[in-house]
């Protein structure tokens, strides 16, 4: 008992691990079949994602619009533009295909050519009525065709916009699905099962491929996307990292045990998403590469570490006892460091941010542990090395490269620093370019053919991103008062003048469209009622406002009448001036609609999520300064330095900073996507600079506190570990790259340059900034071990540090 508690605590645990192997292989292997167990709690995710926090005023809102006027994300256009369209043989095959569609049970309404409603009145029950606008008997007359055609575009000014576009002649149907399934597994079989093979069977008929949009249609394929590269993440950061290990270490064995510590690692991953109830998003769907990537170098530090202790003195035994013993330590603080790099999303107060922050965090640290026990085990039952695994110590090229660098750092540090602060100053340059985005599609998978058909919406009506204006009248049936429409039709003229928007649609033109009806359908009265007309037109609307999906001003009118809506929509291209739209929005409202008698909010979707995305990196910059702070407190704590935490932050600082100032001059957006870039980023390259400084902690206690000596002897032993693991993490993180969606190809390309650059930052500046720095941090005594340390010495040890007599 005596002689385990004088153990160092690393010591310690490497015994208990190479006395207790079949003890500790059964642990994992529990573990690993609870996890799968809560493999069945897994699900996709069918709901669109909130940057928003529920408590954020634009989210309160946006769901106060969606409590009057319901789920605006339930509709799916299908669009043509074609003029074959009013011929016999395809109308009759367009009309099979929304027949079919509508014939499904998930489906609520279908407003198409075939079935189009027209207002017309009745004069003895002083209503307006919906007729069939297409009698369907005589669709096989092609002269009938061609006069329905020249009807719709030119006597139905309400649907311009909405069904058809004048100028091209472009015609589309609008199906709106159940809004209780939009968010559900039902969505998802109905675009599937449904709506694709028929719109398959359409194209087959008629040699013709309809364009498909609006969000369900939309979330549900990228959804499909997101799946399909979960596998092709995981396999290609296999094959890539094990490639790369294998191509280090020449080694089958060691490549088969670190593949098989990641591949455990992944099927943790899996089981913690069950287990925590996530559901797999876009940013869930990576953590299973995430553990490959991130799992592959801790492999290579141990393993490393390993062959440099038998190249020494050819003891198996006593080499896997010294891996955990010599960097178990610095292996440790390094994905400590990493698992908070991801854990600093919880500060976000985003939901999407925090479940992919946690559940990375808890990997990381499954990794950790599965490393630190698998691969001493694992190699004691295997031969020990071959004078070939153990090659790649004295490597040619790999050393020569490292010779050069310790040559640099010891003889010309004047020329890295300045070197450092030129790169600096071209970053600031370009983060002055830097822009934020308020796209909505920029990040969707732009080779895919839904990609292509969002285009196609966008130019033939004016855009896809909603903007919603609900307006209060602050007292029942106000809406439909002449004076109110008046107010109505004159701010809709205001935001027809804003050139981002598209032509607003609202009760305005339901009650013009009344008018029209009243005389008879003639276009020339689509126009607001006089005040000699409003008596018995706008009670004809009134009584024609009844229950049912054939019930136009539902759409346009809550049930009370106090509240109205005007939609209007922009081109995606225009995201980034949402601000100054909002603005300009809120300015005119204000001259038209006094605040005593009506109340103006500006929302939708189009909204929230760009407020969303500044709102994400107001809360990812605090994460990234939560994240530094925790990184100086490790710091401080290992060596009770100011000086020693900003050595440990600067290196790491400046590759966030070219990243960033690359981003500006690509003219490359922040948005959510590559907002994460720099908090995954620093999360992965602090782990070099903790291993480098907790190893050089250990370093300074085996020489005698001679900061010299300990950082070549640091950079000796770890600087090869760290080439190497950053090679894998460079090459690891450039799978995402494979993506098809934009956003997970700006993380991957980004994460992996900002990577490569702290290596270098890591290998040269840091280990410069530590010399330059040696002689004032002797001298002010600044390196004073902590008492955990003291304990571990004896008191002969101890008369040979810095401050013995104050120990003492």
């Amino acid at each position: 008992m005596a002689k385990w508690s004088s153990l160092g605590t690393w010591e310690l645990i490497a015994r208990i691990v190479l006395r207790n192997k079949i003890l500790m292989l059964i642990l994992v292997a529990v573990i690993t079949a609870l996890l799968i167990g809560q493999w069945k709690h897994i699900r996709f995710s069918y709901t669109e994602a909130n940057l928003l926090p529920a408590d954020d005023p634009t989210n309160i809102e946006y769901n106060a619009f969606l409590d009057r006027f319901g789920e605006e994300g339930n509709l799916i256009v299908i669009g043509l533009k074609d003029s074959t369209l009013f011929t016999p043989k395809i109308f009759r095959s367009w009309t099979k295909l929304m027949t079919n569609i509508q014939a499904d049970k998930n489906v609520d309404l279908v407003v198409d050519i075939h079935n189009l409603k027209k207002l017309q009145k009745n004069d003895s029950l002083q209503t307006f009525e919906l007729a069939e606008f297409t009698d369907i008997s005589k669709t096989q007359d092609p002269a009938y065709l061609k006069s329905l055609q020249t009807q719709l575009l030119n006597d139905l000014p309400f649907y311009e916009g909405l069904l058809f576009n004048k100028k091209s002649g472009t015609v589309r149907a609008a199906v709106y699905l159940d809004k209780k399934i939009v968010n559900t597994l039902a969505r998802k079989d109905f675009v599937l099962k449904k709506l694709v093979p028929a719109i398959a069977d359409f194209e087959k008929e008629t040699g013709i491929k309809p364009k498909v949009s609006g969000m369900p249609y939309i979330r549900t394929l990228s959804a499909e996307t997101i799946k399909k590269e979960i596998g092709l993440f995981i396999g290609a950061s296999l094959l890539v990292t094990s490639l790369l290990f294998f191509f280090f270490f020449r080694s089958v064995r060691a490549t088969a045990i670190s593949v098989l510590i990641v591949v455990i690692g992944v099927l943790w991953s899996f089981g913690f998403l069950g287990l925590f109830n996530y559901q797999i998003t876009v940013l869930t769907g990576m953590v299973p590469a995430l553990v490959i990537v991130i799992g592959i170098p801790n492999c290579i530090f141990l393993t490393n570490k390993y062959h440099q202790e038998y190249f020494v003195h050819r003891n198996k035994a006593k080499a896997l006892q010294r891996v955990t013993t010599k960097i178990g330590m610095a292996t440790f603080m390094t994905n400590v460091t990493t698992a908070i790099g991801f854990a600093t999303f919880i500060t976000s107060n985003n939901k999407l941010l925090i479940e992919f922050g946690n559940v990375t965090a808890v990997n990381i640290l499954g990794l950790f542990f599965l490393a630190l026990v698998l691969i001493p085990i694992c190699h004691s039952y295997i031969p020990a090395p071959k004078p070939r695994h153990l090659r790649h110590l004295e490597r040619g090229s790999v050393k020569g490269f490292m010779d050069w660098i310790l040559d640099t750092v010891k003889h010309k540090r004047f020329s890295i620093y300045v070197i450092a602060i030129g790169l600096m100053v071209i970053a600031l340059l370009g983060i002055s370019q830097m822009r934020i985005s308020g796209s909505l599609i920029e990040d969707m998978p732009k080779k895919t053919p839904f990609f292509k058909d969002i285009v196609f919406f966008e130019q033939e009506f004016d855009g896809v991103m909603p903007l919603e204006i609900m307006i209060d009248c602050k007292h029942p049936k106000g809406i439909l008062k002449l004076s109110t429409l008046h107010k109505m039709e004159e701010f809709e003229k205001e935001i027809n003048e804003i050139p981002e928007l598209s032509k607003p649609v609202s009760v305005v033109s339901l009650v013009k469209y009344s008018k029209q009806a009243y005389y008879n359908g003639n276009p020339d009265y689509f126009e607001l009622p006089t005040s000699q007309e409003q008596s018995f037109i706008l009670s004809y609307a009134k009584n024609a406002t009844k229950g049912g999906k054939q019930n136009l001003m539902k759409s346009y009118v809550d049930s009370t009448g106090r509240f109205a809506r005007i939609t209007a929509f922009m081109r995606d291209e225009n995201g980034e001036q949402i601000p100054a739209i909002e603005k300009r929005i809120k300015t005119e409202a204000e001259k038209i609609f006094p605040k005593e008698r009506f109340n103006v909010i500006v929302t939708g979707r189009s909204l929230v999520f760009q407020k969303g995305t500044g709102y994400l990196l107001d809360n990812l910059l605090s994460s990234l300064l939560f994240a530094f702070a925790l990184t100086g407190l490790l710091v401080a704590f290992m060596f009770r330095s100011f000086k020693m935490v900003l050595v440990s932050l600067i290196p790491n600082m400046l590759p966030l900073l070219l990243t960033a100032g690359l981003m500006g001059f690509l003219d490359i957006p922040l948005k959510p996507s590559t907002i994460l870039v720099f908090g995954i980023a620093f999360g992965m390259s602090v782990d070099d600079t903790l291993r480098f400084l907790a190893q050089y902690r250990e370093e300074l206690k085996r020489n005698n506190w001679r900061i010299r000596r300990s950082v070549y002897a640091t950079f000796s032993d770890a600087g090869l570990s760290m080439f190497y693991t950053s090679i894998v993490l460079f090459f690891g993180f450039s799978v995402f790259m494979l993506s098809d969606f934009g956003g997970t190809v700006a993380l991957g390309g980004l994460v992996s340059l900002t990577l490569l650059c702290g290596m270098l930052s890591n290998l040269m500046l840091l280990p410069a900034l530590v010399l330059t720095l040696n002689k004032s941090l002797i001298n002010e005594q600044e390196m004073k071990p902590s008492l955990i340390d003291i304990a571990e010495h004896t008191d002969e040890e101890i008369e040979n540090l810095p401050n013995h007599k104050d120990l003492k």
